[in-house]
């Protein structure tokens, strides 16, 4: 029978010393010393100070542990920006509205400097590059009611908005121009005989409207890439612009060398080496200066067709500027620039979407900010 009273410490439960084992055994240095063990660990001594411990080990050539940082990733896997819905229409608008752009101020060049072969093929691929423009984007939109509605509002806080109306400028402008080209075809008689003496002064001044609106339909797309937060378009704000300002005047260089006789290609000529100038130094800079969100640009289908495209434009304004009494050969210069144009074009578009796709892109350049702010270097 039980007498009620707890067993010392130390002692079993049968009034004989403990062998070791039970749960108040050596809780204390006191403790482990009455049955003659070692404490483990001592618990009534001041706790070490582990730190100086590290700092020692450290200083003897010891390795210091840590937990490995976190590496980026996502949820499932998944991109942490929605990548760009657009397709290749759109990467196709781009080029085509560049063009435009670029064939307009080639043919006001061709009409104030007496250049009538320059002039005509000027406003004609205008007049085509535009229409293929609007065909493509309204594609992309997928009603054309929906261009008709982005006119009824002007945001100038808004790069779509601002390029709808300079688009809705820059079309008619540049279609007078060149109907206005077919006006020695009509007859010198009649309703066609006024409309004969009409159109060209018309088409004069429709020509040099379509040539005003020209720098922005040509540069407005490189400030909407740049406007959204897909990484390598927004951090490239600088370089899309002057990206795409030299590759439309490339392109209507291309378009005048292949198009004039080499008597009237001077204009074509000098626009090939501005835009080339342009071209290149934009393409190298968005290439070099980004840090990590320039890889984009360097590497897969991106990296192919931007180097691609550095070839064809040297191989053009070289072409251009040894070729200037071969029609042959500046009709290959021509097609070397619109190639070169159209590659550069599609390769910024690809760049974009890869860095929207990985989302190294995204962390990365993050964590950066966030280490240069706490470091009171922003």
């Amino acid at each position: 029978m039980s007498s009620g009273a707890a067993p010392a410490p130390g002692q079993s439960t049968n009034g004989s010393h403990a062998t070791g084992f039970g749960a108040g055994v050596a809780r204390t240095d006191s403790g482990a010393a009455e049955v003659g063990l070692a404490p483990h660990p001592p618990r009534d001594v001041p706790p070490v100070d582990r730190r100086g411990r590290g700092k020692r080990g450290r200083r003897g050539g010891g390795e210091e542990l840590r937990v490995p940082e976190a590496e980026f990733t996502s949820y499932y896997g998944r991109p942490i920006l929605k990548a760009p819905v657009w397709k290749w229409d759109i990467a196709a608008y781009l080029f085509t509205g560049g063009l435009a752009a670029g064939s307009s101020l080639l043919a006001a060049g061709g009409q104030l400097t007496g250049r009538p072969a320059l002039r005509r093929a000027g406003r004609v691929t205008a007049l085509g590059a535009v229409t293929a423009s609007a065909y493509f984007l309204i594609n992309d939109l997928g009603r054309p009611a929906r261009f008709h509605h982005m006119l009824r509002v002007a945001k100038p806080t808004s790069p779509m908005s601002v390029g709808t109306w300079i688009l809705s400028a820059f079309g008619p402008a540049a279609g007078i121009a060149a109907v206005a080209e077919a006006a020695a075809w009509l007859p010198e008689r009649g309703v066609f005989g006024l409309a004969r003496r009409v159109l060209p002064p018309v088409g004069r001044a429709a020509g040099l409207a379509a040539a005003v609106t020209a720098p922005a339909l040509a540069t407005y797309t490189g400030v909407l890439l740049a406007g959204t937060a897909v990484p390598s378009w927004h951090e490239a704000y600088p370089e899309l612009p002057t990206i795409f300002a030299g590759s439309a005047l490339a392109s209507g260089a291309g378009v005048g060398l292949i198009a004039a006789p080499c008597a009237q290609a001077g204009p074509a000529r000098r626009f090939a080496v501005a835009g080339a100038a342009m071209e290149l130094f934009g393409s190298h800079s968005v290439e070099t200066r980004l840090g990590l969100l320039s890889e984009p640009y360097r590497t897969g289908t991106a990296g192919r067709l931007l180097r691609t495209g550095r070839a064809l434009t040297a191989a053009g304004v070289v072409g251009a500027l040894i070729g200037r009494r071969s029609r042959a050969l500046s009709a290959l210069s021509g097609g070397a620039l619109l190639a070169a144009s159209l590659a550069t074009r599609f390769g910024i578009f690809h760049g974009g979407v890869a860095s929207a796709e990985d989302p190294k892109y995204t962390v990365v350049p993050q964590r950066e900010r966030v280490r240069r702010r706490e470091a009171g270097e922003v």
